[in-house]
């Protein structure tokens, strides 16, 4: 569920770092001490036919261009991150993004860029953005999202718990988040409410990337991690059971892919992922990754 968090949208310069990559062989969180490494099926674009009604609707400049330029942070396992190399895309998001242009009968060129730079870049450096965008009415005042993954967060502790942390009540906690996320500006929310009732105060600790978060709590110096449900549950993994999710997911909410505002790249894209989800490919993508649950099978424009 990444949001921008309010105080952060000016725009970043983005560094491209690959085209046209595929999932994973043995890969591990980029950035972490802590993990063994994790295995996905190896995603081959191949197998996607051209949508030709989808690419049809592409705008001239696209389709011409030949590849569609899409802006990911690279830190987030496993929906999009760093292979082994330091330098190869892989994760669920990223053969999404491979599959999408791939329908629509193009190269992909994933460009890695800060979180808070994609948006703003839409409809100018980059055609599109796959880097697990929560669906806001802040964000469809400015570009189209159109949905294609719902998506909870959730809490992880230091296994055992040894803080006894509620995840009922963080007050007195220290909290390890990465930055821009929805998380930091739940959780600046959930610093208020400690002080004005008195409590004990939360510490909020900000990292460039979740993998930098999760070390941090598995090596004690903060107490909660908090994330989206899957990279919680994928962080559990890559510390080797060091770190334990702390009660249920909760706050779940649709994630898209971001277009400009009312495009012709909007209607190509949102075909394009229809067809993904009604022939398999999508599910067959986030089975691989361990993400099926939260598919939806309906690819809806800017919903409610």
């Amino acid at each position: 569920m990444r949001k921008p968090a309010l105080v952060m949208l000016a725009a970043m310069t983005a560094a491209s770092l690959s085209a046209c990559t595929y999932a994973s062989q043995e890969t591990a969180a980029t950035g972490s001490s802590a993990g063994a490494s994790a295995t996905a099926d190896a995603f081959d674009v191949a197998t996607v036919a051209v949508n030709e009604e989808a690419a049809a609707l592409l705008p001239a400049d696209i389709a011409d261009r030949g590849t569609l330029r899409v802006g990911m942070e690279t830190s987030y396992a496993p929906a999009e991150y760093l292979d082994v190399d330091g330098t190869t895309p892989i994760g669920y998001d990223v053969d999404i993004a491979a599959a999408v242009a791939a329908a629509l009968g193009l190269e992909v060129d994933i460009e890695s860029a800060a979180f808070d730079s994609i948006i703003p870049g839409i409809g100018t450096k980059y055609d599109a953005g796959i880097s697990s965008f929560t669906i806001t009415p802040e964000r469809v005042e400015v570009a189209d999202m159109t949905s294609y993954l719902s998506v909870g967060e959730a809490f992880a502790v230091a296994a055992g718990n040894p803080a006894g942390i509620s995840a009922d009540d963080l007050c007195g906690a220290t909290v390890a988040l990465q930055t821009g996320t929805i998380q930091q500006d739940e959780a600046m929310q959930m610093a208020a409410d400690c002080e004005a009732a008195g409590k004990d105060a939360l510490e909020i600790l900000t990292y460039d990337s979740n993998a930098d978060a999760a070390t941090n709590v598995v090596g004690g110096k903060a107490d909660v991690l908090f994330a989206d449900s899957p990279i919680i549950g994928y962080a559990v993994t890559q510390t080797g059971d060091k770190l334990e999710q702390l009660g249920d997911a909760f706050a779940t909410a649709p994630q898209g892919v971001v277009t400009a505002q009312g495009s012709e790249a909007t209607d190509a894209v949102a075909a394009a992922l229809q067809g993904l989800m009604d022939d398999g490919t999508l599910k067959s993508i986030l089975d691989a990754w361990g993400a099926a649950d939260g598919m939806l099978t309906t690819a809806e424009v800017n919903p409610a």
